[in-house]
């Protein structure tokens, strides 16, 4: 199991990318595909026409991001989505414990180039 942490700078305030990243409707535009999402601890999400599952577990409105992803294993991975003000907008606080190691490469790489790469072009347009 790895960790992984790294930081992105979106050109949006802290409550644009909270929203962006808890409604369906929003999440659908800057995915590009239907989305099941829920303020709701304990609710399930599916995000990228299934390709991201898992339980909703914490949520600061603005603020905070708390997700278990599903993967086959026994140890849970947690997302950890923090925002923090910035001078450009938000500093996005990614962190995501538990990875299996064969889906390592994988997830950092999808991180970067799909979900965080999406989200800031939608915001950059």
């Amino acid at each position: 199991m790895k960790d992984f942490k790294k930081y992105y700078i979106i050109t949006a305030p802290p409550e644009d990318v909270y929203l962006a990243l808890t409604n369906p409707a929003t999440i659908q535009l800057w995915t590009g595909e239907p989305a099941e999402m829920s303020e709701e601890p304990g609710s399930e999400f599916s995000m990228w026409d299934g390709s991201i599952v898992g339980t909703n577990l914490e949520f600061e409105k603005g603020k905070k991001i708390v997700q278990q992803w599903y993967f086959d294993q026994e140890e849970p991975s947690i997302v950890t989505i923090k925002l923090h003000e910035h001078k450009d907008g938000t500093s996005l606080e990614l962190r995501h414990s538990n990875i299996p190691d064969s889906e390592y490469d994988d997830i950092t790489e999808g991180w970067t180039e799909s979900y965080m790469r999406s989200l800031m072009e939608f915001y950059d347009e």
